[in-house]
């Protein structure tokens, strides 16, 4: 029997994760010398690398003396905190990742005491220790303090620390003397991780993962509590509703390297794929067929947004996109619930609308994105937050904690922005140069929140937030004040027509663009939506005239990110996506229409 340690590494959002990851498979020399690997070999998809955040967890081996050391690597963002707390049901002990400058951040004080609660041993890896003005020795007051906050053990205060920069490729024990590699962090993972226990018995291995191939169909990931697993056997499979199913192992895969390796049987403490079993779930228990025993449940944070998702039926529809019906869309939304946990699709009184829920908007935006990129068309509502009510019929609505830091000269405009919309502010402490404010907001609130705070701040605000609790509704917040630009006719936007109407607002198009009735093409600088003809070409005469033949001088159309798009869009809008562009538009295209059903959006 080999020595196996299972470590799950946790950090905030780029506090250089995958990057040490990367240092650690270099490291086991995984790769043959003339071997050519790009950087940040783990976040293998598009939009990974684009964003440079991780969205699903990933397992990897390494051998290091004769010991195993299954890595799992974690998503940093709370929107995505269905995914981290599954995958440390598989660890022993994490290996917490904190920028020397930045400090414990709140999301990962998030999923550390997720992991801290399952009794996991703690590594802390004070990272980047090479840049400017860094201070590891307060961070690492920090990160003790945020422990004994979080209610750890003696045990797990007892923590070892390894400094170093994952980027220069080293780690050791003090800050201010670079070591030659991070062999230091891999010693001390084995001697301060416990190895995975063996227990003898009847097989158990609860599913907390899965993988998807064309050719076996669904894969299920997880960790062999119990007994031995072989290849060929008959199971159990223990569902949720306590129902047991015959199943049958046709092959087992154990993670060697960046890539799988089939084996005839897997020990108790490994983690392990296993192919052949049908219509199973995260959470069910692969158990023995004589007397099966099923492992706890695990449990999922609810989801705290919903957004409505409808085909796309604008004039362009079917223009760019492949799938694009409501059939496609439906089968595409459920296909996602099967691996992505903290999302729940409900289908509505019409066969074309789907409600979404999920943990926030980059949750739900990745999802979007994701879809477009493979070729979907679709339409989505405005985001809207999820209410509870208590035992005595009171109003619940999700809350969250909300961390700003900014630069001290702007941080009286964050205050301001953040104590309109419901926030609370709790802590406000110089860090560094910056100020560190710290609110608890209404999600309500967070909706549009970032782009303000990043114009007042002149984009030099990092925003992080991350959910509390329910608690009692805070009253009504204010939405966006302006109104809408909307296209009278369809056709091409023209130069002369955008620059006599430049003084009504801005414009979210550019000349020649494409437009339709409907569309949202600008933001009005008074408080009511106007009708707008863009398509009105100069009259053409023989006759010149000085003064109004000047060139035509237009302010450069404003661009959108998607997850702006959707925290900018009011109840009566939709978001049309399709893989080459994103339109906003309203939900009655027909000016008649819309006031005929303007009381519908008011009451909302």
């Amino acid at each position: 029997m080999q020595s196996i340690r299972n470590i799950a590494i946790i950090a905030h959002v780029d506090h250089g994760k995958t990057t040490l990851v990367d240092k650690i498979i270099h490291a086991s020399k995984l790769f043959r010398e003339n071997q050519e690997f790009g950087e940040l070999i783990l976040d293998n998809n598009d939009l990974e690398r684009e964003r440079g955040i991780t969205i699903v967890s990933k397992n990897v081996s390494v051998r290091y003396k004769d010991v195993k050391i299954n890595i799992i690597d974690t998503p940093g963002h709370s929107d995505f905190g269905g995914e981290v707390e599954r995958v440390l049901k598989m660890a022993d002990g994490v290996c917490l990742l904190v920028d020397a400058f930045e400090g414990a951040m709140p999301q990962t004080r998030f999923v550390l005491g997720k992991a801290l609660s399952l009794g996991l041993k703690p590594i802390v890896v004070i990272n980047k220790v090479d840049k400017e003005n860094c201070r590891p020795d307060e961070v690492h007051e920090e990160v003790f303090d945020l422990m004994f906050n979080l209610g750890a053990t003696e045990d797990q205060l007892d923590f070892p620390t390894v400094y170093g920069s994952s980027k220069q490729g080293w780690m050791g024990p003090d800050p201010k003397k670079p070591t030659e590699d991070i062999t230091y962090l891999l010693d001390t993972i084995v001697e301060t991780i416990p190895a995975a226990p063996v227990v003898e018995g009847t097989p158990q291995m609860q599913i907390t993962s899965l993988d998807y191939s064309a050719f076996v169909g669904r894969i299920a990931i997880g960790r062999v509590v119990r007994g031995t697993l072989k290849e060929g056997a008959n199971m159990a499979l223990a569902k949720a509703d306590g129902s047991i199913k015959r199943v049958k192992i046709k092959e087992l895969q154990l993670f060697e390297g960046l890539g799988k390796q089939k084996v005839a049987e897997v020990n108790c403490g490994d983690i392990c794929a296993v192919t052949g079993l049908e219509d199973f779930e995260i959470g069910d228990t692969l158990t023995d067929l004589e007397n099966p025993e099923a492992l706890a449940r695990i449990s999922v944070d609810e989801p705290t947004m919903n957004m409505l998702f409808t085909i796309n039926n604008s004039p362009f529809f079917g223009k760019e996109g492949k799938f694009v019906t409501s059939r496609h869309l439906r089968d595409r939304l459920f296909k996602e619930t099967e691996k992505n946990l903290a999302l729940r699709v409900q289908e509505t009184d019409r066969e074309d609308q789907f409600l979404v829920f999920g943990r926030g908007i980059l949750h739900l935006s990745v999802l979007i994105e994701t879809m477009r990129r493979e070729g979907y068309e679709l339409q989505v509502g405005q985001p809207q937050v999820l209410y509870k009510e208590d035992e005595n019929g009171q109003r619940l609505e999700p809350v969250e904690t909300l961390v700003v830091d900014v630069p001290e000269t702007t941080a009286g405009k964050v205050i301001e922005l953040a104590t309109q919309r419901k926030g609370e502010l709790l802590i406000m402490e110089p860090k560094g140069d910056l100020q560190h404010l710290e609110f608890e907001i209404p999600s309500r609130g967070l909706i549009g929140l970032r782009s303000n705070v990043l114009t007042a701040t002149f984009g030099e605000a990092v925003m992080t937030h991350r959910f509390k609790s329910f608690e009692p509704y805070k009253g009504a917040i204010p939405e966006r004040i302006n109104g809408s630009l909307i296209a009278m006719n369809s056709g091409p936007a023209t130069a002369y027509s955008i620059d006599k109407l430049q003084d009504r607002g801005v414009f979210f198009v550019d000349p020649g663009e494409e437009v339709y009735t409907g569309q949202v093409i600008g933001e009005h600088n008074r408080q009511n939506d106007i009708v707008v003809n863009v398509q009105t070409a100069k009259k053409l005469t023989n006759m010149r005239a000085s003064g109004s033949d000047d060139n035509v001088k237009i302010a450069p159309k404003i661009s959108f990110s998607l997850e702006e798009c959707l925290e900018y869009i009011q109840k009566d809008e939709y978001l049309e996506v399709t893989p080459k562009s994103m339109r906003m538009r309203k939900i009655y295209l027909d000016e008649n229409e819309r006031k005929r059903n303007q009381s519908k959006f008011e009451v909302a």
